[in-house]
């Protein structure tokens, strides 16, 4: 194994939290979160290659992360009429069984791919720097976007 593989082994076995986070607000089962997952690790290994460290390894694994699940998911919609999305009579059905923590993925879930792409960041506890240099937009931008999603949250539900 060459010296830029076993680089590129060390660096997805410290990040691979990262992809993972990313991969579970874009898909529905296992099967989805693994194809996702392989997906945005060839995509990774084909950008390692002209990675020139003038970011955070971090910034460009969320980076390329959030871009692969936004065209696997924008692939997924093609091929298939419309995506699984959770269903409004869901979550009037909801029992008490059910954690804070589940209905909060229902909700993001029901996000626009451009939505989840900021709740993995902010789940994920990355400062709104951190945010804008990774989505490529103004700290105040992401403030502002953030707000907003929040908001949709609260109203889907409730």
């Amino acid at each position: 194994m060459g010296k830029n593989q076993q680089e590129f082994l060390e660096m997805i076995n410290e990040y691979q939290r990262v992809i993972h986070s990313v991969c579970r607000l874009y898909t529905n089962n296992t099967i989805e979160h693994e194809d996702l997952f392989q997906e945005i690790l060839a995509q990774l290994w084909v950008g390692y290659q002209r990675f020139n460290f003038e970011s955070k390894v971090s910034t460009w694994i969320y980076r390329v992360a959030l871009y692969t699940s936004i065209t696997h998911i924008k692939k997924v919609m093609r091929s298939r009429e419309a995506l699984n999305e959770v269903n409004i009579a869901q979550f009037d059905s909801q029992t008490d069984t059910e954690t804070d923590e589940e209905l909060l993925k229902m909700a993001i879930k029901k996000l626009s791919e451009s939505e989840r792409a900021f709740i993995v960041l902010y789940l994920d506890d990355l400062s709104y720097k951190e945010m804008a240099d990774i989505l490529g937009i103004s700290e105040s931008n992401v403030g502002v976007k953030l707000n907003r999603i929040k908001q949709k949250l609260k109203t889907i539900m409730t």
